[in-house]
């Protein structure tokens, strides 16, 4: 299912769509459209322009309205580009519609997202989760374009009298998720076994949105090579490995990285993967501070751990890539309110140590301030293990 479009040898060019909606700031839109052309890169796609309209709701045939749409077909004819993405989910009967105007091939953040996560799987765990929620995805957008799947699935007696192509594609597809789900039922099982014969030691897991390096302190505090890149969704695979702080061993696991509007269908196929979270003694909330709009992306974390059922674990909060903060000193004559751009990470770390007293600022990459961190997770390891052990303080 990874490679279903047709991925050609050079780059394909892209052009991104976004509405801005009621009560959003151009400041947001331009943010959530940086994230999106992040996510195209990161596909592989080579980005030639940006299209952005404001509505108070999208339109429900077409997304964008008429006129809009007009400008983003004559671009589009006129550059000979190969998609349009659009930067939320779109309905069956939107993506049929636009598909027709614009007569090129189209994406949502959705479908991009499934897009990646296929091109990052590597073991058979996270290629089975992927290749579900695709299909889940697929399934209510199946058109004509998609009746090579019956190909897949045999030859005599395919397919009943009078039944369509498209029926015939949607029965298959029925079938490979109910295979599917039945495969990931029985991985589900063997790493429900796996956690269970970890004993009790405790269990510490890094969650964070992606690309604020966790895999990065994950290789620090394992001395371990996890893969970590500068790119979304570089790990999807759980990776758990002993780490041993002075005297005490516990169990860390680094997990996928969050992102705003993460699909459902997502979310679902990797309950497993997301069950080192749920299961987790101790989560390490690591935070992006070089990152714009590092505070949303907290938002966007904590809210996803609460619809996990994570929101009640106790969370250390880890401010990482100080060395990568940037800021625009202020004019003493400027007397209008400081920004994020104006405040010096000393300014930011007061301001967040206010709130979160135990808020630790590390650059995981430089290896700066990973003793501090070092030091208040062997407490708080410790301070779990003691309760879980009480008899046997004696060795701390």
């Amino acid at each position: 299912m990874g490679d279903y479009w047709d991925h050609r040898p050079y780059p394909e060019t892209a052009v991104l769509v976004g509405v801005i909606k009621q009560g959003q700031t151009q400041e947001e839109s331009s943010d959530y459209l940086e994230e999106l052309a992040f996510l195209a890169e990161t596909a592989g796609a080579e980005l030639r322009g940006v299209f952005t309209q404001r509505l108070d709701v999208p339109h429900p045939k077409t997304f964008l309205g008429s006129g809009k749409l007009g400008q983003v077909k004559e671009f589009v004819t006129e550059e000979e580009i190969d998609m349009v993405i659009f930067d939320d989910e779109l309905s069956p009967s939107q993506l049929r519609n636009i598909e027709r105007e614009l007569n090129c091939r189209i994406l949502d953040r959705t479908n991009l997202i499934l897009d990646i996560f296929a091109g990052r799987a590597q073991t058979a765990h996270a290629k089975t989760q992927v290749e579900l929620a695709q299909y889940q995805y697929l399934l209510p957008r199946l058109t004509r374009m998609w009746t090579h799947l019956e190909r897949q699935r045999g030859g005599i007696g395919l397919r009943g009298p009078g039944e369509t192509e498209i029926e015939t594609d949607r029965r298959i597809i029925r079938d490979k998720i109910s295979k599917l789900k039945d495969q990931l039922t029985k991985i589900d099982k063997q790493m429900m076994v796996q956690r269970k014969n970890r004993g009790k030691m405790v269990r510490v897991a890094l969650v964070g949105y992606t690309n604020a390096g966790k895999s990065t302190l994950m290789n620090l505090l394992s001395k371990s090579k996890v893969f970590a890149e500068d790119k979304l969704f570089a790990t999807l695979d759980t990776t758990v490995r002993k780490v041993v702080v002075e005297n005490l061993p516990f169990l860390l696991s680094d997990t996928v990285g969050f992102i705003r509007k993460l699909p459902t269908h997502l979310v679902e196929s990797f309950k497993s993967t997301l069950d080192e979270v749920r299961e987790a003694d101790l989560l390490i909330h690591v935070a992006d501070i070089s990152h714009p709009n590092f505070g949303v992306q907290i938002e966007v974390v904590e809210t996803t751990l609460r619809e996990l059922g994570g929101g009640d674990i106790p969370t250390m909060l880890v401010f990482n890539k100080t060395d990568a903060y940037t800021f625009v000193e202020k004019d003493e004559d400027d007397l209008t309110p400081s920004t994020r751009e104006n405040l010096s990470l000393n300014d930011q770390k007061k301001e967040w140590i206010n709130e979160h007293p135990e808020a630790l600022f590390i650059s995981a990459l430089k290896k700066s301030n990973i003793d501090e961190l070092k030091d208040l997770l062997y407490q708080k390891v410790k301070d779990i293990h003691v309760k879980r052990y009480p008899y046997n303080n004696l060795l701390y």
